[in-house]
């Protein structure tokens, strides 16, 4: 370990002027400080708007190439990247290995503290190249110092395979943002409690994800207009819903909505596009083939 190490200069590691004295405050004020300084993480994803759609736009472009979304961090990061990637199988009914999370100390640090892990790159590389990783996937790596060493090592081997890397980090002109080609800096400032990133820099890079996630999603036509036309009716909390969101589009009675989403097989996309353009499943499905999925084309599409 180096001892000499001092972090200070780094804006997720100074001390808030704002909230100095925190522990003297009443409850109220207290808690008033901590939501006063929320609305700064924010503010900070707004500003970053602009590389955060350029980052969506290149990783979807990348998994509709057959491509996969890895995510890699440690501690509170690394935590986010998993639980970001974990949701996206039950939201949008895509395969478990289409996005990745690895988290430094493996799933023991997703419940406890593995902190020492975070130091070496070489376990940064080892962990994702272990996944298959390849140059046809998308690396984003969330570190909120910027200067994570198992993030960096990560990003190093994505690099040296020409993948597509990403980041999101919390303090400028940092190590990890120069190593990738679409950085997002959240520059949320410093927090209340001095160096708990869980906190601000934590809360905007649950944002981030969600935006990610969910954007890739939309691009790659699990979403229509703001519906999960992805489901898959495997329960009957699941039926009720491909059903609802049938009858939505539609305008259709619950009963023939239901009908219809036999008819299709039991695609809520079939189902849509079979209604909308009065057609058989087979012309809806070749339509939806010819258009990656993405129901909104395969209706506006001219021959199918």
């Amino acid at each position: 370990m180096d001892r000499s190490l001092d972090l200070g200069h780094l804006l997720t590691e100074q001390v808030n002027p704002d909230s100095v004295g925190l522990d003297g405050l009443s409850t109220g004020e207290m808690l008033a400080v901590f939501h006063r300084e929320d609305r700064r993480a924010v503010d900070a994803v707004e500003r970053e708007l602009p590389r955060i759609a350029r980052a969506v736009d290149a990783i979807a472009e990348c998994l509709r190439a057959g491509g996969r979304l890895f995510y890699t961090g440690a501690g509170t990061s690394g935590r986010l990247g998993v639980l970001d990637a974990s949701e996206c199988p039950p939201t949008f009914n895509v395969s478990p290995e289409l996005v990745t999370g690895i988290i430094a100390g493996g799933d023991r640090a997703l419940r406890s503290s593995v902190e020492a892990s975070e130091d070496s790159p070489e376990t940064g590389a080892a962990d994702l190249l272990a996944r298959g990783f390849s140059a046809e996937d998308a690396l984003v790596g969330i570190a909120a110092s910027g200067r994570t060493p198992y993030v960096l090592g990560a990003l190093d081997a994505a690099n040296s395979l020409g993948a597509l890397t990403a980041c999101i980090v919390c303090s400028p002109a940092s190590p990890i943002a120069a190593r990738v080609r679409f950085p997002m800096e959240l520059l949320t400032g410093p927090e209340v409690i001095t160096g708990s990133t869980r906190l601000k820099a934590g809360t905007a890079t649950k944002l981030a994800l969600n935006m990610i996630s969910s954007g890739v999603m939309v691009r790659l036509g699990c979403v229509y207009s703001n519906l999960m036309v992805n489901v898959q009716p495997t329960n009957a909390k699941l039926v009720d819903r491909a059903e609802r969101i049938i009858m939505a589009v539609t305008e259709l009675p619950r009963a023939e909505a239901a009908r219809l989403l036999e008819d299709s097989g039991r695609s809520v996309r079939t189902a849509i596009v079979m209604s909308k353009l009065g057609v058989l499943r087979e012309e809806a499905e070749q339509r939806l083939a010819a258009c990656g999925g993405r129901v909104r084309e395969a209706l506006t599409s001219v021959g199918g």
